[in-house]
């Protein structure tokens, strides 16, 4: 059999009906939008009596692949093919589309089909409603044409994918598993070495050793260009690790005027708007750079305090963390500022603990980038085999 167009709504029923039993007590499998991992699965199954749920909620049963409708879950990848339930119905979030495959299209490939990156941009793209409030119309999926292969081959396909998204997890659970034992090195080292000080007193005897900015009429959108001196946001600390993300620019004479807010190699910068308390220490190769007023960025005096130090325990320690809930709680606006930061008691054990610290860091670090770049290899595969397998026909 050859391939044949079709569009999604002659193979699968889009949001049908689900006959739940008849009795109200039963307890009845639940997924809230929490529950659908980002991952494509199943991350928990909850249980509550089906009268609770029967309405208002969106019914579903096992074989049925749920596909968050509402932005950003959609673009983020919240879906999940629901191979097994506890409970014959399952109910859920109003925010999911529930698809239900027909004879001729296998489940999974049917879950790889709308999971992939590339359908997720055409749906984002296609989405209505408000600001905040988009989401994917039906319309949308059932009018989607793709090439739908023979059901032995859709199979074949989807077992490529699952075989190579699990080797994708694996590395990004061995990448987790490293953080976890670095977090449990800190904790073990600042639980035997206790010495709390403020950050203000741990920093460099330089001007603006602790800066925020710049702000208002001093940066503006349209002052930035295509290309000069970088400008470092939120983006480029928000995973814990300094990452080149979206470029920013400015001119050299924009940075002639702004030249306090320099970021230098081995500067710790701490998100302060949005994300909070997300922190990024500043490589060592980093060019001339300016950061914006999302960050604090912070240039330590490296006799009393070590970066990577700083960076694990503003990540981690616990009192730390009681520090920045009472502050949040107090605060007039979302967000913290530099007071709050410099204000911060961190634990400051003597330098040779910190070193200690830091060659657990370094090991660590050189087998996570290893994994990192084979979880980057693994995901550029699964991107060209879903473009190979799952592209639209138009």
């Amino acid at each position: 059999m050859k391939h044949r167009v079709v569009r999604l709504g002659q193979v699968v029923d889009i949001n049908p009906s689900t006959k739940a039993t008849d009795s109200a007590d039963e307890l009845v499998a639940f997924l809230a939008m929490a529950d659908i991992s980002e991952e494509g699965r199943v991350a928990s199954v909850q249980q509550r009596p089906l009268a609770e749920v029967q309405k208002g909620y969106t019914a579903f049963q096992a074989g049925d692949v749920l596909l968050a409708k509402i932005t950003p879950c959609f673009e983020n990848g919240k879906a999940a093919f629901v191979e097994h339930l506890p409970t014959r119905v399952g109910f859920g979030s109003t925010e999911f589309h529930v698809l239900r495959p027909t004879k001729e299209i296998d489940p999974k490939f049917l879950f790889h089909l709308v999971w992939n990156a590339n359908f997720r941009r055409l749906g984002a793209s296609r989405m209505t409603g408000s600001a905040g409030q988009k989401r994917v119309p039906v319309a949308f999926l059932a009018d989607y044409e793709f090439s739908l292969p023979p059901l032995h081959e859709q199979r074949h396909i989807a077992t490529i994918l699952d075989k190579v998204d699990g080797l994708r997890r694996k590395r990004q659970e061995a990448i987790r598993l490293a953080d976890e034992f670095l977090r449990a090195a800190y904790l073990d080292l600042a639980e035997r070495h206790p010495a709390a000080v403020p950050v203000e007193t741990l920093l460099a005897g330089v001007p603006n050793a602790a800066r925020t900015g710049p702000f208002g009429s001093q940066l503006l959108v349209s002052e930035f260009t295509e290309s000069g001196i970088p400008v470092l946001g939120i983006d480029n600390v928000v995973s814990n690790a300094f990452t080149w993300a979206a470029p920013r620019f400015i001119s050299a004479e924009k940075y002639a005027v702004l030249e306090r807010y320099t970021v230098r190699p081995g500067d710790v910068m701490v998100t302060i708007m949005g994300t909070t308390g997300r922190v990024a220490i500043a490589p060592d190769d980093l060019p001339t750079c300016i950061s914006t007023k999302h960050l604090c960025t912070l240039t330590l005096d490296q006799k009393k305090m070590l970066p990577t130090y700083l960076w694990a325990c503003l990540r981690w320690d616990p009192e730390v963390k009681a520090q920045t809930r009472r502050e949040a709680k107090g605060a007039i606006m979302e967000g913290w500022n530099m007071g709050i930061v410099k204000g911060l008691l961190v634990n400051a054990p003597p330098m040779h603990v910190q070193l200690k610290f830091e060659e657990i860091a370094s090991r660590i670090k050189r087998m996570s980038s290893a994994q990192v770049l084979a979880a980057k290899g693994t995901d550029e595969l699964m991107t060209s085999l879903s473009a190979k397998y799952l592209e639209p026909t138009a």
